[in-house]
């Protein structure tokens, strides 16, 4: 085993930390170029601190493989790590380079070498370079297995990232194949892709295996698979799964939020209604989106115009619901199928102008023509045809009418 095998492990083994999951694909990149000089420093560091031999990490693989530094390659390698680890990137990039194009370098010397440059490119932002040179490392097959199967991984993650649903999950089966890896962090990264892929029931069975296998299943594992439930149809499993995590969360705004979504993924929106309306008792709705969710909620129950006209006032009086068309449309509707003309009518008003044709001024005629303030009605169907309906022949019965 070379003295380069530890730093080797040492920096790709981190060198994308964290699993990419559902609502998370561009975390691999997401760091700045001085945070990954920060994390590659560190990595370093914990490099240096090793003299032991690294455990093997996939000790059920039956791949063999000498990964040894030559004699000739050995020199080459240190100095371009001496240039990496001084921070000259393109310069160790370059050493790198005229390492792998060495032919008469062993293939480990080479495969290193790509590896590097992979972790290089990567910390300057130039995915699709670190992808080739992951590629170039996998091919000539002389790392040790440590090093081999992370490089696999990374490639994985990368494609992942970049939205290659299908080149990840290739690279992923070939990881699981020939590793033999059972790692939870690991067998999440391949139901996201089954997920992206609308594998969906393949997607549950991967994700459920990782969550049951793990000691401390993540959150976003969790959410994951609650989305493939929900997309598969499986809105039992999706809401049994909600509950189980909101239950041992009582206190985490997220999993109560996720819970209330499945919810009303399945239909059921009391049950959605109830667990909003106890965030917002408590004072925990403070995004539009999340005032929004609950007045929609309300918006398709029967009978529950008058809770989502609740909702909306409290929402726009504590600044939190953005007063906007669509706020002031579902108030509108709210007061209208409530049989509240007149409150509709105000709202019908402040929603029009902002409206992007003339289907809200065309609304606000009909209520007004209802009400018999045909002059008014008139005005608001002038409005609606300049600014364009689908029915113009409606906003024109109403111009018709007798009066000023």
């Amino acid at each position: 085993m070379s003295k380069f095998s530890p730093r080797n492990r040492s920096i790709l083994a981190a060198a994308v930390g964290a699993v990419l999951v559902f609502g998370a694909v561009s975390q691999v990149n997401a760091q700045s170029a001085q945070d990954r000089a920060e994390e590659r420093r560190a990595r370093q560091a914990e490099g240096k601190q090793q003299a032991a031999k690294p455990a093997e990490e996939y000790p059920q693989a039956t791949r063999k493989v000498e990964a040894k530094a030559s004699s000739k390659g050995g020199p080459k390698l240190q100095k371009m790590m001496s240039l990496y680890d001084d921070d000259k990137g393109p310069q160790a990039r370059a050493a790198a380079d005229e390492i792998i194009a060495t032919e008469t370098f062993n293939a480990y010397d080479r495969a290193f070498a790509a590896q590097m440059a992979a972790q290089i490119a990567y910390d300057a932002d130039d995915t699709a370079a670190a992808k080739q040179y992951l590629r170039k490392a996998i091919d000539l097959n002389g790392l040790d297995n440590n090093g081999h199967f992370g490089a696999m991984y990374m490639l994985a993650q990368l494609q992942l990232q970049d939205e290659q649903y299908a080149e990840s999950l290739k690279t992923l089966d070939t990881f699981f194949a020939e590793s033999k890896s059972t790692k939870p962090e690991q067998l999440v990264v391949k139901g996201n892709a089954l997920y992206r892929l609308e594998r969906y029931p393949e997607a549950a069975t991967v994700l459920k295996q990782a969550i049951e296998t793990s000691p401390n299943p993540k959150p976003e594992w969790q959410q994951l698979l609650m989305a493939t439930y929900a997309e598969s149809g499986n809105a039992g499993e999706a809401a049994k799964m909600a509950e189980a995590v909101a239950a041992k969360n009582p206190n985490d705004k997220r999993a109560q939020l996720n819970l209330a979504a499945v919810y009303q993924q399945g239909d059921q929106y009391d049950k959605s209604a109830a667990v909003l309306e106890k965030l917002r008792a408590s004072g925990q709705l403070t995004e539009d989106k999340e005032y929004r969710q609950l007045y929609a909620t309300y918006l398709n129950m029967d009978g529950k115009e008058k809770e989502a006209i609740s909702v909306i006032n409290d929402g726009i009086q504590k600044g939190v619901l953005k007063p906007d068309y669509q706020t002031y449309l579902a108030q509108a509707q709210a007061y209208y199928f409530s049989d509240q003309p007149g409150p509709a009518i105000d709202a019908y008003k402040k929603a029009a102008p902002l409206a992007p044709d003339g289907e809200a001024y065309l609304n606000l005629a009909r209520v007004l023509w209802s009400e018999d303030r045909i002059p008014e009605a008139k005005e608001a169907a002038k409005q609606a045809v300049a600014k364009g309906v689908k029915k113009p022949d409606d906003a024109k019965k109403i111009l018709a009418l007798p009066g000023k």
